[in-house]
């Protein structure tokens, strides 16, 4: 009996191992990325927040400006009111938008959501330019609004703030519609019908029923959109011409023209922490990993 068990014994020994050995598997799989995105990400961001406070010599001064410079403070405060502006019409358009590709049939789910993907693969350079030919004096909207008797001289609506948020709006739709139908989709539809059923009106189905329950998808396209907002180029770069400047374009002035590398890290770092921020806030209030598709 004894000569017998001890094979087995000898046999069993190594299996409380094994989850090890797959541990280490696991890690060796994602350890190339992890030291990609280590050297090609988290250093150039460090070295930009050590440039902040070393150059043009060491020390708080760039910093101070965020207190003491009305340029500064102008090019924050106006990136600020287009990205709070840009996100709540992109949220209402993509709500409504949302609504009704949520409540149509397949085959329209699939008409509605390929309308609103072929906007993204479209360049941004080229959507900028888009505008531009829509909005200025002789574009197409100044000239149809006068051929109508609305106006009776072109209107400014590019070139300025307005524009540039037409611009944004027209970006960030898809990416406010994503989310939010995707929380939407989830809702079953019987439970409007018995909203319906015990009297409720349309609208108090709506406002009482389907409203709380895309309101998690609601908060994932703001959070979403405005993140995005915050980093924008090449579309305030060029509807705005030159005349409202938005922080990522403040940041390329700064560098490439001025050579004024600590202002340009400087806001580049209040950015990234402005972002990290806005994720920690609303990380307290709902579960970001199950709004962005991952786990509960």
């Amino acid at each position: 009996m004894s000569s017998a068990a001890a094979p087995a014994l000898s046999v069993a020994a190594p299996a409380p191992s094994l989850p090890r050995f797959r541990n280490a598997g696991w890690w060796g799989l994602i350890l190339p990325a992890f030291l990609l995105m280590t050297v090609f990400y988290l250093a150039p961001i460090l070295q930009v927040l050590l440039i902040s406070f070393t150059e043009p010599r060491p020390g708080l001064d760039n910093y101070e400006r965020l207190f003491t410079s009305m340029g500064v403070q102008n090019v924050i405060e106006t990136t600020l009111r287009i990205c709070i502006i840009t996100t709540a019409v992109s949220l209402a358009l993509g709500y409504a938008l949302s609504y009704v590709m949520a409540l149509a049939s397949p085959r329209a789910q699939r008409w509605w959501l390929l309308a609103v993907l072929v906007p993204l693969w479209i360049s941004v350079l080229v959507r900028a330019f888009a505008w531009v030919t829509l909005l200025r004096r002789q574009g197409l909207v100044n000239e149809g609004l006068m051929g109508i008797g609305v106006i009776e001289e072109p209107l400014r609506l590019v070139w300025n703030e307005f524009g540039i948020v037409v611009g944004m709006v027209h970006y960030m739709v898809p990416y406010a519609v994503l989310p939010m139908l995707a929380s939407m989709r989830e809702i079953d539809p019987r439970l409007l019908a018995a909203a319906r059923g015990l009297g409720a009106s349309r609208f108090t189905a709506f406002r009482r029923v389907f409203l709380p329950l895309s309101a998690p998808g609601l908060v994932a396209a703001g959070v979403l959109v405005f993140i995005f907002s915050l980093g924008f180029y090449i579309t305030p770069a060029i509807l705005g011409g030159g005349k409202t400047l938005m922080a990522a374009e403040w940041i390329k002035l700064q560098i490439l023209d001025l050579i004024r590398w600590g202002l340009g890290a400087m806001l580049a770092t209040v950015l990234v922490v402005a972002i990290l921020v806005t994720l920690a806030i609303f990380s307290r209030v709902v579960n970001l990993k199950r709004l962005f598709g991952g786990g509960a």
